[in-house]
């Protein structure tokens, strides 16, 4: 949720309306004590009688945290707990993943199907700079908050047959915080520590190994993912180095992802003023100065931010792209997320969905912390999406790198992905999306391109359209916007099911 550059374009939108070694460690917890030693050169093999696994869940206490470190990763420790909430039909866990002075919050949960085989899921939401709480208690999870003191159970939760993990990153966002105001802006600096805890995790709790182990987010989440997969593959030739077992990355999963901001930007146009979803929500003078405006707009960002990158360019070609083509999309007042209805309050409060405030408010209950674990230290008022993140990322430039090459490099190794796509959103629709695949260069690319969209049906009814060729699977979902699984939670599931089973569409 949010996008790459929605704090500027609020930003515009108003001006418009108004004219992120120490050698031994030791750790102990609940009286059980998980030693690491840093050996010299930190590819090297450790010694396996210095690294004792923890196994079972069943060891986690529901008062206080454990601590899991591993030898590997000298600078990293992952709290964990035992937190009953929220399903109540699986197992919870809770925690914090601790990077020196910098501190990431998780959710898991375990498969409501066969936890001890079922696939692992991990979920991301994006922003840059929104909680992935919102994908927890809106979307995928296995509850819904549906008002401040309740939350409701959630029959088509994507933990129906995988066990699956929602992470509050960067820093900042959500329960993560960090010690002394440490930061991170960028998405490959985002991606160590994601990569780190994933090891970790499964050294912890081998039963998981080897399982399939599937990444997906949403939004901004189409430039998480591809880097952050890529970083969990080529880390696993540094596990196999140590003797360790490589994480089965076996898909990434993308929803409505922001990857190619170049290509998205310029399908504004195409989604408010053509009717590819809904009628047509623009007025024709504005569609008209956008048709013309457009060809400035590709040339700016292909010569500033695709053949080379020049940063002041490209943010004057950001400037001006969203002034001619988004700004005039905010002044209607449809929603950004859904374009066949309007925004339900100020998108800088609601994000359009009043529910994120119930959920704040649910997350804001003093038990509610407790059980989770939230640290003491975190007295604020919970906030879904975190500005300065989202600024900071922005300021960076980190949207505009060409994300879709990851996308690409994992499919030559075999990787699967699937990019699917409400058919109603706007900030990262379909339309941008599709252009995205069709243009990804890769081996498969002529066969991808040589298949017509076809209809995908659940049920017997037509749920949208898909391509697919090889590893790389299109896939819209008619009468859903960006968060897919809070508008068609049934198909969501549907889709999720058949991906992880291999089946076609």
């Amino acid at each position: 949720m949010l996008a790459a550059s929605l704090l500027s374009l609020l930003a515009l939108t108003t001006a418009t309306t108004a004219a992120q070694r120490p050698l031994v460690q030791q750790f102990v917890d609940n009286g059980q004590t998980y030693s690491g030693i840093d050996l010299p050169g930190s590819d090297q093999a450790y010694d396996a009688g210095l690294f004792t696994p923890l196994e079972e869940f069943s060891l986690l206490s529901t008062s206080e945290f454990t601590t899991l470190s591993h030898p590997l990763f000298p600078n990293y420790n992952v709290r964990i707990k035992k937190s009953d909430f929220c399903d109540g039909t699986v197992g919870a866990y809770t925690g914090y993943i601790d990077i020196q002075a910098r501190h990431l919050f998780f959710y898991f949960f375990e498969s409501r199907s066969n936890p001890d085989k079922d696939d692992v899921i991990f979920w991301t939401n994006g922003g840059p700079g929104c909680s992935s709480s919102l994908g927890l208690f809106m979307e995928l999870g296995p509850c819904r908050v549906s008002s401040p003191d309740n939350s409701t159970f959630n029959p088509y939760s994507w933990n129906e047959n995988a066990n699956i993990f929602f992470i509050d990153q960067p820093i900042g966002v959500g329960f993560s915080y960090a010690d002394y105001g440490e930061t991170v802006s960028t998405t490959p600096e985002a991606a160590k520590d994601i990569a780190a805890f994933v090891a970790i995790f499964f050294e912890h709790f081998s039963k998981f190994k080897g399982r399939a182990f599937h990444m997906a987010g949403e939004s901004y989440g189409g430039r998480y993912i591809p880097v952050f997969a890529s970083e969990v593959y080529d880390q696993n030739a540094r596990l196999v180095e140590a003797g360790l077992t490589p994480i089965n990355l076996t898909s990434v999963m993308i929803g409505n992802g922001c990857t190619e901001w170049p290509t998205m930007t310029t399908s504004y146009y195409d989604m408010q003023c053509k009717p590819m979803s809904v009628a047509p929500v623009q007025e024709i003078s504005s569609c008209i100065r956008m048709k013309q405006a457009i060809p400035r707009c590709e040339k700016m960002l292909k010569e500033s931010c695709v053949d080379k990158f020049d940063s002041i360019g490209c943010e004057a070609a950001g400037l001006f792209c969203q002034s001619e083509i988004s700004v005039p999309f905010y002044a209607t007042g449809y929603n950004p997320y859904d374009i066949s209805k309007l925004c339900e309050g100020a998108i800088s409060d609601t994000l359009c969905y009043p529910v994120t405030k119930v959920i704040s408010q649910y997350l804001d209950r003093p038990d509610v912390r407790s059980t989770i674990g939230v640290d003491p230290s975190i007295t604020s008022n919970f906030s879904s999406c975190n500005y300065e993140v989202n600024a900071a990322f922005h300021a960076a430039d980190d949207s505009m790198f060409p994300t879709q090459y990851y996308i690409a490099a994992l499919l030559e190794r075999g990787i699967r992905a699937l990019i699917y796509v409400g058919a109603n959103d706007w900030i990262c629709n379909w339309v941008g999306n599709d252009r995205m695949t069709l243009g990804l260069e890769w081996t498969g690319q002529e066969t991808f391109v040589s298949q017509p969209l076809k209809e995908w049906k659940v049920d017997g009814e037509i749920a949208g359209l898909t391509r697919n060729a090889g590893p790389l699977t299109f896939l819209t979902l008619d009468g859903a916007g960006h968060m897919v699984p809070f508008d068609k939670p049934k198909q969501s599931l549907e889709m999720v099911k058949r991906w992880l089973a291999g089946d076609k569409f």
